[in-house]
């Protein structure tokens, strides 16, 4: 690893991440919602003396605990791994803000392992009135976790005037509800409660659907349609959660979003367009299917379409979660630290002394020349050139994959590149490039080096 930048070839580190928590933010939503699906279908059954739905419901919980239990825990895990070597000081201020959150997070998960086991392990061995009680304690300390981890998330987004006026002295933990209890955290709270019902729909249609159509077409029925009611509250109450928290994120990252919607007309796609286009279209498809498909014909409903609605499910959820990271842009703290793991604060005194002469990592220029890679060409032809690159573009770029740099300066020559580079040094209020990219920072040797460097690799020279 070459830190502080983690190099993963062709897609990057920022897309890496973004596979494991799209997949990690189905489960842990599904573990929430399926933890009160469960008790609920259980305390229906046994109210209106359905014992074949017990049955059932066994067998799901037992799916219910492998999937969030096991790939729930694994894909957690691997977050941590990720965004520690993606941005280790993103990551570092999180765990140093928040660790008395993050400690009673741990401590609640482990909790709420234990009573998921508990409550699969112990049906028909323990009073109904127990076991269901079980159920309850597990959806109620799920939902516990949900809240914390709510908080730190919105945090990032919005921190808070009270913790940006403390920020960097050391006193952060005076303000830590304030932080914690930032102005979007109500909303996502309740637009994560309407994605956790919906997930446990969702992955209920997929257990249900391998129910026999001829054989057990009364139960397949029931449960098939009582699945697809869970759908219902997030298409009605989520426009209403949304417009609250799109009120309260900070007008300056409003207005990307904004930016996009307003020249769709002229063809500028932006991302933050394309993904909110694709969490309309998906989650219109998935009303669409479920209703046609489920709801309409509960018996015909088969477990290859119940997998085309978690797939949708699983595009609807990434467009979603993209749409909240690219609102953050250039941050990963708003107005705090840059993307690419720079404090605001710093950016003076980088264009003064100097980007890399601050590295531990590379103390002195002359230090960083007199470090010959002989197996790495584009450190040895361009040591400062190829620092710079990896500390400031690579959080977001390749060299040639996912948002490649050739790609990107293509057909550019050095003097082209280095009148954007100027752009991105010195940033104006009206430039295209403000409101998606941290400023560029480095005194001019470094800014020439930098400039010499990306001309190298639209050249081709650059590996």
């Amino acid at each position: 690893m070459n830190y502080p930048v983690w190099q993963v070839p062709q897609i990057g580190s920022g897309l890496v991440i973004a596979i494991i928590a799209v997949i990690h933010v189905m489960i842990s939503h599904f573990a929430i919602g399926g933890g009160f699906f469960l008790p609920i279908a259980e305390a229906k059954a046994l109210r209106e003396g359905k014992p074949e739905w017990l049955k059932k419901l066994k067998g799901y919980s037992q799916f219910f605990l492998i999937l969030t239990g096991v790939f729930g825990a694994m894909t957690g895990v691997a977050i941590w791994f990720s965004i520690g070597l993606a941005s280790p000081s993103g990551t570092s201020l999180l765990i140093h803000n928040f660790v008395f959150g993050w400690a009673i997070e741990w401590v609640v998960f482990l909790v709420e392992l234990a009573f998921a086991a508990a409550y699969y392990y112990t049906w028909n061995r323990i009073p109904d009135r127990i076991h269901l009680r079980l159920g309850y304690i597990y959806g109620i300390v799920s939902f516990v976790t949900l809240a914390i981890i709510n908080g730190i998330l919105t945090f990032m987004l919005t921190p808070s005037e009270a913790w940006l006026r403390v920020a960097g002295s050391g006193q952060e933990a005076t303000v830590f509800f304030q932080a914690f209890f930032n102005p979007t955290y109500w909303p996502s709270l309740g637009l994560r409660t309407l994605v956790c019902l919906s997930m446990a729909g969702v992955f209920s249609l997929v257990v249900f659907s391998r129910l026999d159509g001829e054989k057990e077409g009364t139960v397949k029925k029931q449960m098939i349609q009582w699945s697809a009611m869970w759908l219902l509250p997030s298409f009605f109450l989520m426009p209403f959660f949304l417009l609250c928290y799109l009120w309260l994120v900070p007008a300056s990252q409003r207005e990307l979003m904004a930016l996009g919607i307003s020249t769709i007309g002229m063809g500028v796609f932006t991302q933050v367009t394309r993904m909110s286009l694709i969490t309309l279209m998906t989650s219109a498809t998935i009303v669409v299917v479920v209703y046609l498909l489920a709801y309409r014909n509960p018996r015909g409903f088969r477990f290859g379409t119940a997998m085309v609605v978690v797939f949708l499910a699983f595009l609807a959820t990434g467009a979603t979660e993209g749409v909240r990271e690219m609102l953050r842009k250039p941050y990963v703290i708003t107005d705090f630290m840059y993307s690419n793991g720079i404090r605001k604060n710093q950016v003076e005194g980088f264009n003064q002394q100097g980007y890399l002469t601050a590295s531990s990592w590379a103390p002195n220029k002359t230090a960083i020349t007199a470090q010959t890679d002989q197996t790495n060409p584009s450190y040895a032809q361009n040591p400062t050139g190829y620092r710079m690159f990896l500390g400031q573009c690579m959080a977001c770029h390749t060299i040639d994959g996912y948002r490649s740099m050739k790609t990107l300066l293509r057909g550019r020559n050095e003097e082209a590149i280095g009148n954007i580079l100027k752009m991105l040094h010195e940033p104006s209020s009206d430039s295209p490039y403000k409101g998606f990219m941290p400023p560029l920072v480095g005194d001019p040797e470094e800014m020439d080096a930098l400039r010499s460097y990306l001309h190298s690799l639209v050249k081709g020279s650059g590996k």
